[in-house]
């Protein structure tokens, strides 16, 4: 059963970089087994938003709670154990392999001489198994397509044992299978663990299908905030995306489904 408490919630956010203000007046909150997707043409602010989120990004305003506590009052390694990102795009500078990559994650459970030890082994070859990525475990990450690196880095964040997770462009570079499969294995488990979902998605019927709620971003500023029952309606898609949108409901699923007018 989902907690009625949040896990992460945000109050009045303010946010940006040097003097220039990205995000205003942002509020949101999502409990333990929920998913909140953050949508909006490019340039909203939803990574910037991620950032604060995840604490990487100092808010000017606001504040931000973790389970209840100011995520400020964390250290970075406490915060770690909690929460795990994955970002839309991945540098690695050296040749680590598949398996060597999926084994950071557990750096922040690791003693103070940071050796991983058979449990923390089991456990990131499980993920392997649950992002499809055994036989590629001894690959050198650089020779992997771009959808096989976001599964990698997604195996990796799951490797953490994460209560939130925060995903930006979480299916970008995948095709329709893993997309599925993907979206499948997190409903899984949010609903088995509680896992707390918060991702910034360009597809609008993914966040549909799969959100609890959806945070619409124009400009830094929310312009809807809801089920996506609620906030997905043709006139508010067409003043945040400036194009003409319907909105119906999909035969096979009972989902909503937005489509070109």
């Amino acid at each position: 059963m989902r907690s009625s408490s949040p896990a992460i919630k945000a109050t009045n956010l303010v946010a940006g970089y040097g003097d220039r203000v990205v995000l205003r007046d942002i509020s949101l909150e999502v409990r333990p087994g929920e998913m909140l997707a953050i949508v909006g043409p490019n340039g909203a602010g939803k990574s910037t938003l991620l950032r604060a989120l995840s604490g990487a990004l100092k808010p000017r305003e606001g504040a931000i709670e973790l389970f209840g506590r100011a995520l400020s009052s964390y250290d970075r390694r406490a915060v770690a154990r909690f929460l795990a990102t994955v970002a839309q795009e991945n540098a690695v500078a050296f040749q680590f392999s598949v398996l060597e990559i999926v084994l950071m994650g557990r750096a922040p459970h690791l003693g103070p001489f940071h050796l991983e030890t058979p449990h923390d082994l089991a456990l990131a070859r499980e993920v392997l198994r649950f992002f499809d990525l055994t036989q590629l475990a001894a690959r050198p990450i650089q020779e992997l397509s771009g959808g096989e690196r976001k599964r990698v880095f997604l195996a990796r964040a799951m490797a953490q044992e994460p209560r939130v997770i925060l995903l930006d462009e979480p299916t970008a570079f995948l095709d329709l299978r893993h997309v599925t499969e993907i979206f499948a294995a997190f409903q899984k488990l949010r609903s088995e663990r509680g896992l707390t979902v918060i991702a910034t998605l360009h597809d609008l019927n993914a966040a549909a299908a799969y959100a609890d709620r959806v945070l619409i971003l124009k400009d830094g500023a929310p312009a809807g905030y809801g089920t996506p029952q609620e906030v997905f309606t043709a006139d508010r898609l067409r003043d945040v995306y400036e194009v003409e949108l319907q909105v119906g409901i999909s035969p096979a699923t009972g989902s909503l489904v937005v489509y070109p007018a």
